[in-house]
């Protein structure tokens, strides 16, 4: 990728890593963001990675549960606000309304959220 780039979201490449799920990403040096629409119902298994997180929550509502067991805590993600997810934390995802969203990851990785293997 050059030193700066100007993407257009929409014309960015849709993949399915799950179904119902069409994602458009852009990867950096440091960096990916993924554009992901995700419907009401929709659940991401709890699973953790190396990478610091940042949800985005465009629009729509998704309740995230962090950590395990008796520590588990429960987020309510809302349209306007991020969610910061640090490294190596436990985290899975309910869509409660569907909703737009953008996940930022680094470092950068091909497998991190919705992709399998988490």
């Amino acid at each position: 990728m050059p030193p700066h780039a100007l993407h257009t979201l929409a014309d960015l490449p849709v993949a399915q890593p799950l179904p119902h799920i069409d994602r458009q990403r852009l990867i950096g040096e440091r960096m990916k963001i993924s554009a992901i629409p995700q419907p009401a119902g929709f659940e991401v298994a709890s699973h953790s990675h190396e990478n610091e997180q940042m949800v985005v929550m465009l629009e729509g509502s998704a309740e995230f549960t962090l950590g395990e067991g008796d520590a588990a805590e429960t987020v309510m993600v809302e349209a306007g606000q991020v969610l910061v997810l640090p490294p190596h934390l436990p985290h899975a995802c309910r869509v409660t309304e569907g909703c737009k969203l953008l996940d930022l990851f680094s470092p950068v990785s091909e497998k991190t959220g919705v992709d399998a293997g988490g």
